[in-house]
């Protein structure tokens, strides 16, 4: 299951609470798209600004809207008892996978990660992806931690932050990994930039934020990768640089797909849970411009 390209889709809000519609509507973009996997209640999905509720409604709608694409939901907390139930309701309402972070306010020790890991691991019959991202969860795993994690019960793949710049560094980085992990246990890369730079390094999947918005562009770039088309890969994702860039300029990807959401009508306006804000006016006609010359929508 973790193969190919997993499609992170928002978690759109309204004036009260989730925006159910605006959610089935984008569900239904991924699932036209045939992405591989979709991951709901991601980074993308917001799940750690929503409600115990709220995130269990995410759940629920995203399993029923799925059609026969499989389903992997994100169940980072700040404590391990949370952690349980989540996955625990993910598993009952028919979910295919778990993503799970090592969420924290006090700052992790390696022995901490593990032993959540472990927990979770033993508690459910479905297969768990370790996500793997400093930017948000504050803590870098090591190789090491990665292996005996990857020993555990239930451990289906490994989500890392990108790879190097150099093909031969990165092709490296990750044989170097999969060298450390157990046979059926998959990488894939995340930050939409390093697409097709971690695909033709060897990573099995894509764990796309572009592609929860916008599936037939990152289809475009997966599929080119698995064809062996390195090349075309890599000048698919390159052109979407102009993309790439308003991640850069405005904090990561989220404010800008989110924006761009909202200005295609895919959702409404203030679609984020407060505090976050969409962009502003100069960042709106900055998208939309890049939106219009990339034929996005």
């Amino acid at each position: 299951m973790f193969t190919g390209l997993s499609a992170f889709p928002l978690s759109p809000l309204g004036h009260d609470g989730i925006d159910e519609p605006a959610f089935i509507g984008l569900m239904a973009r991924l699932v036209a798209a045939r992405v591989d996997s979709i991951c709901a209640l991601g980074s993308t999905g917001n799940y750690a600004y929503l409600r115990a509720d709220q995130r269990r409604r995410i759940t629920q709608l995203a399993v029923a809207h799925a059609g026969d694409i499989p389903v992997v939901i994100g169940i980072g907390a700040l404590t391990t008892d949370d952690v349980l139930a989540y996955a625990e309701h993910a598993q009952h309402a028919g979910a295919d996978g778990l993503l799970l972070p090592p969420m924290s306010y006090q700052p992790l020790q390696a022995e901490e990660v593990f032993a959540l890991y472990e927990s979770v691991s033993r508690m459910v019959d479905i297969p768990i992806c370790v996500y793997d991202n400093p930017t948000t969860t504050h803590f870098e795993f090591s190789d090491e931690l990665h292996a005996a994690i990857a020993r555990l019960p239930n451990i289906g793949s490994i989500k890392i932050p990108g790879v190097p710049a150099d093909h031969d560094a990165a092709t490296n980085r990750v044989k170097d990994l999969k060298a450390r992990l157990p046979s059926g246990v998959t990488v894939g890369v995340s930050g939409d930039a390093f697409a097709a730079r971690g695909l033709n390094a060897g990573c099995d999947a894509w764990y796309s934020v572009v592609g929860g918005l916008f599936p037939e562009a990152a289809q475009a770039i997966t599929q080119a990768a698995r064809a062996g088309q390195a090349g075309l890969a890599t000048k698919r994702c390159d052109a979407l640089s102009p993309l790439w860039q308003l991640y850069g300029r405005h904090g990561g990807s989220l404010r800008v797909i989110a924006t761009a959401a909202e200005q295609l009508g895919l959702v409404s306006p203030e679609c984020l849970p407060r505090p976050l804000q969409t962009l502003d006016d100069a960042g709106r006609r900055a998208l939309a411009d890049v939106l219009e010359t990339l034929a996005l929508n």
